[in-house]
């Protein structure tokens, strides 16, 4: 590998993780504390639900369709209106009218299906304008998984300063709002334009994502392994809470005793995003070894027996929070390695597009989980079952001559890079 091609890397790198990091550390910080601001305005359970039904279901209506027109109007531009929506979504968070709320719920939806799309969709663009290889790609979206876990850990001790020194629950929304402000800002001046098929009808890239998911067989197979997944990592993240609670033998819970789970909420988010991190690093060893499709079988296969804990013998808390544990750690190796996948299977001219239909499926399944109250139980239950529909179609997917050259060239490609990069290995941390 030349030595521009690894200046270009690494430059590309920089700007896209120095982003990424404020992207996800604007997302974090609103996370640990919006129930509590809703309950600090007096807003009941049922319309507390009601509001995260919301935004779900904006980012599964709505969000579909503005993040979509990236590859029309410009993923730069549609990633620059992320943070202006997102911010106008944190200020909201002012008013205790349950309507003004709702409606920063509908364009956090939107926020969250640019957030999930464009950005990367930008990133495989550049990565294929420079001509990097695909584990090239990986490596970096390797690397956005690792920031997204000590962001995340970080944003909850930063959320709780703000909050004590305050006094006010909103304050962390505040921070947010400006960090957002920032990111529009930074990606104005430090990323470049690109497209998907530019000159299409404004239609155009509706109908050609629904033509090649019933054409390609490999994309089909990217977004259903991806939603069903997604399906359930979130609703593994609605009630991990409950499934760690801990009941003595002759412990006879009452209304409004407090619930005594097995560790600080603190202390178990913080394992699972320790869990995240390493997974993440664990992917960049093996896609040095394994082809993409050997480790998304091997990560898949363990995901699914994660829950057999929670479905045999769930009043063993500790060995439920083993399995999540897991089940977190596999999440680490989930991302990047279907980053890379996206890469090489997922057409350019409409990559959002694709990226937001994978994503339909996902927010009906927790649009679902908010509605109905079946038992934990049943829902982990869904959660077994997704993933073992997963870990069987990572052996259908069809060799193109795409995956074929990266076969060959990945391995050595990554020995260069490494080679040729030692002294700042710093960087990638």
């Amino acid at each position: 590998m030349d030595h521009l091609k690894i200046q270009e890397f690494w430059d590309l790198r920089r700007r896209y993780l120095f982003v990424y990091g404020l992207v996800v550390a604007a997302d974090w910080l609103q996370g640990s504390h919006v129930y509590a601001l809703y309950e600090s305005y007096g807003i009941s359970s049922r319309d507390i639900a009601l509001l995260f039904v919301m935004g779900f279901g904006s980012s599964l209506l709505l969000g579909t369709v503005v993040a979509s027109f990236g590859d029309k109007l410009g993923r730069r531009n549609v990633c620059i209106a992320y943070g202006v929506i997102y911010g106008l979504s944190c200020l909201t968070k002012h008013s205790p009218n349950l309507w003004i709320l709702m409606g920063g719920r509908l364009l956090a939806g939107i926020a969250t299906s640019i957030m999930c799309t464009s950005f990367e969709a930008w990133l495989v663009c550049e990565c294929n304008k420079k001509g990097l290889s695909i584990a090239q790609l990986g490596d970096i979206l390797s690397g956005a998984t690792k920031l997204n876990g000590i962001i995340a850990i970080l944003s909850g001790v930063v959320a709780q300063f703000a909050v004590n020194t305050s006094g006010k629950l909103v304050s962390p929304f505040d921070v947010a709002a400006g960090i957002l402000t920032v990111t529009s800002i930074l990606v104005y001046y430090l990323w470049t334009e690109n497209y998907g098929d530019q000159n299409a009808p404004h239609l155009q890239p509706f109908a050609s994502g629904v033509k090649t998911l019933l054409a390609d067989t490999n994309v089909l197979l990217v977004g259903l392994i991806q939603s069903l997944f997604e399906g359930s990592m979130y609703i593994f993240v609605l009630l991990w809470t409950p499934a760690l609670e801990v009941k003595s033998k002759d412990h006879i819970e009452k209304a409004g005793e407090p619930k005594n789970i097995l560790l600080p909420h603190g202390y178990i988010f913080s394992a699972f995003m320790i869990a995240v991190a390493l997974g993440s690093f664990l992917f960049s060893c093996l896609s040095r070894r394994l082809s993409l499709e050997r480790i998304l079988m091997g990560l898949l296969i363990i995901s699914t027996l994660t829950f057999v804990p929670a479905l045999a013998i769930p009043e063993d808390a500790w060995a439920v929070f083993a399995g999540f544990v897991i089940f977190e750690f596999c999440v680490g190796v989930f991302w990047p390695c279907m980053g890379a996948l996206r890469g090489r299977y997922v057409p350019e001219d409409c990559r959002s597009t694709l990226m937001n239909y994978f994503r339909i499926p996902v927010n009906l399944v927790v649009v679902v989980v908010l509605v109905q109250d079946a038992s934990l139980w049943i829902n982990f239950l869904c959660c077994l079952i997704f993933l073992a529909a997963c870990a069987v179609l990572p052996t259908r997917f069809k060799p193109t001559k795409v995956s074929d050259k990266d076969e060959e060239n990945d391995a050595g490609n990554e020995v260069s890079l490494l080679s040729a990069t030692v002294p700042n290995y710093s960087i990638r941390t």
